[in-house]
């Protein structure tokens, strides 16, 4: 009897137990009152995101009371403000690592403190740590129109940069973050010719262009030029060797290359010849080799064309316009309208 009245109370326990897990997990889902976002911008390879959670102002006054001045704040709502990096950044000329990062700020009236912290995973900034600091930098805030919502954007975004701006309320405070785009492509290119893509000829071939048209990284990219002639020679690979010498000033090797592949080379190679100096903005360079396929092609509309657009970027509409009628009477059906256009645009 005893025994039994043992387990009917161990009994009786195990369901209280179980019934306080059940009552504890049965929670539903209900939207927050700071709502999570996130924002992202790609420059050059760079992936930036921020996530973060939106409060509204709701008639409060924020600066000085709900966001107190001199102390540290998590830049948004409930869990840290995040801010990450797929590669090494400038943050208003400071260097910071790739990496993610939780992104404090202390207000003041005349200048904002913003932190980038090797802690991202905490609730808020209630367990900020100076010692976790990975970065410090210190911007004068700016005012905006007013926003109900806090926000992050990315602003005047460009090939190599852009500044991220907080914007709620009537203020703004903003950073700039620069991205080392050349370093970062070439990088990643010798990442990638260790993969599969390092036993075709056109990755070698397309690294050696970026070089090219980005005028920086002659020697190198006149490896990658050699490599891609070696796994397969042809037109393209020996332009672009041809052009990676002239820029290196070895005039007599590039004038020697030049005689042999064109001596050999169709149309569509020269053509092709063409655009790819075309591309790299030697303008006058590529209108000799479309000149050079309308001798050798003469029968060609595709060559005129070609030669045509060459004097159209240089801004020679009058030649322009003779060698677009010129491929237009010798054009297939479709390609006349695209032709007749072009004229229409050049004759206004």
């Amino acid at each position: 009897m005893k025994n039994s009245s043992i387990s009917s109370r161990v009994l009786l326990f195990f369901f209280f137990i179980l019934g306080q897990n059940i009552y504890s997990q049965a929670q539903l889902s209900v939207p927050d009152a700071s709502q999570k976002a996130s924002v992202s911008q790609r420059i050059g390879l760079t992936d930036i995101s921020i996530s973060y959670n939106r409060p509204g102002v709701k008639g409060r006054t924020v600066l000085g009371e709900l966001v107190p001045f001199d102390q540290v704040w998590r830049a948004g709502a409930n869990k840290n403000t995040t801010i990450s990096f797929s590669t090494d950044v400038l943050i208003n000329g400071q260097k910071l690592h790739a990496g993610t990062y939780g992104l404090h700020m202390i207000p003041t009236k005349n200048e904002w403190a913003i932190i980038f912290s090797n802690n991202y995973w905490s609730w808020g900034s209630f367990n900020y740590d100076v010692s976790e600091d990975a970065l410090r930098i210190n911007v004068s805030p700016g005012t905006g129109d007013f926003t109900e919502w806090l926000q992050y954007t990315f602003d005047n975004a460009d090939p190599n940069s852009t500044t991220v701006s907080l914007r709620w309320d009537k203020f703004k405070v903003s950073f700039k973050i620069d991205v080392d785009v050349k370093s970062n492509v070439i990088a990643n290119f010798q990442r990638e010719f260790d993969d599969l893509q390092g036993f075709f000829w056109q990755p070698w071939n397309q690294a050696a262009n970026y070089c090219l048209q980005n005028k920086f990284n002659f020697e190198e990219a006149l490896t990658w030029a050699d490599r891609s002639i070696g796994i397969n020679r042809n037109t393209q690979n020996q332009v672009t060797k041809m052009m990676i010498l002239d820029e290196l000033g070895r005039k007599s090797e590039a004038d020697e290359l030049k005689t042999n592949v064109f001596a050999a080379a169709n149309e569509a190679d020269i053509n092709t010849a063409g655009y790819q100096y075309l591309t790299s903005g030697k303008i006058d360079d590529a209108i000799k080799i479309f000149k050079m396929n309308t001798d050798k092609f003469p029968g060609s509309w595709n060559a005129w064309d070609s030669l045509a657009e060459g004097y159209m970027t240089k801004g020679e509409d009058e030649q322009a316009i003779k060698y677009y009628n010129k491929a237009l009477d010798m054009a297939p059906e479709n390609q006349k309208a695209r032709i007749t256009n072009t004229l229409n645009t050049l004759k206004k």
